[in-house]
C-alpha cells in the first residue's frame, strides 16, 4: 500500500523532507515504525516522536489503510 507521510520538526530535518510518499507491507503502525526505520536509518535511534494517522493519534496497534496520511510529529517545546 502507499502512505502520504508528513514530516515535521527534527524528523524533516532528519530525513530531509517535509513529506514523503512511502510504500509499505504490513498493516499497523508498529509495523510502519519497523519499516521506517530499515527506509531511513538516521532515524533508529530517534523514537521521541508520534504518530497521527488521518489527523488523528494513533497507537502501535492501529490498522493502516492505503492512502493513510500519516503524520510523524516530535516532541514540541517553546514558549
Amino acid at each position: 500500500m502507499q502512505l502520504q507521510v508528513l514530516l515535521f520538526g527534527i524528523v524533516s530535518d532528519l530525513i530531509g523532507e517535509n513529506e514523503v510518499s512511502f510504500i509499505f507491507s504490513g498493516t499497523t503502525v508498529a509495523d510502519f515504525k519497523k519499516e521506517l526505520n530499515t527506509s531511513y536509518p538516521q532515524l533508529q535511534n530517534y523514537n521521541a516522536y508520534v504518530i497521527a494517522v488521518n489527523e488523528s493519534y494513533a497507537n502501535d496497534d492501529q490498522v493502516l489503510l492505503n492512502a493513510d496520511v500519516v503524520a510523524i510529529i516530535p516532541p514540541v517545546s517553546g514558549g
